[in-house]
């Protein structure tokens, strides 16, 4: 089984907006709630200058970050074109109205802290999946 920690309930994120969850070590992490309640998680760093996507507006299933506009996909973190760069993205679960990120994610994902500019979201995905299959093999 996953190791999920409890953040919050849907209700105490606005709609449309976000809720910041701090870590120990790393960027923050933003939590967002679109329009019809589904919620969605990234790192609270725009790939294109750093701004911080928690206080982005949200439309449909991107967040434009407050600082340029850019239309980053809260699905999979990616800049929406013309403009190229990945967000991390973390996975979400909600249960009975409670949201959780999984703890591992948490505890190792965009560990690396300052990098402002973009990076491959190809590289991105494989390193959550690897992570993901050590987390299955560890739980089993």
């Amino acid at each position: 089984m996953s190791d999920w920690k409890a953040i919050c309930r849907v209700d105490d994120i606005p709609q449309l907006g976000a809720r910041r969850v701090r870590r120990p070590a790393g960027g923050d992490v933003a939590v967002f709630r679109t329009a019809d309640d589904r919620v969605f998680a990234l790192l609270d760093r725009c790939p294109h200058k750093g701004g911080p996507l928690s206080q982005g507006i949200v439309f449909g299933e991107h967040v434009a970050c407050p600082l340029h506009n850019w239309a980053i996909s809260l699905v999979d973190g990616e800049a929406r074109a013309p403009d190229v760069g990945c967000a991390t993205r973390f996975a979400v679960r909600v249960d009975n109205g409670e949201v959780s990120l999984l703890a591992g994610e948490l505890a190792t994902l965009a560990l690396e802290g300052a990098a402002a500019g973009t990076h491959d979201c190809d590289s991105e995905r494989a390193a959550r999946d690897a992570m993901r299959k050590v987390i299955a093999i560890v739980s089993a």
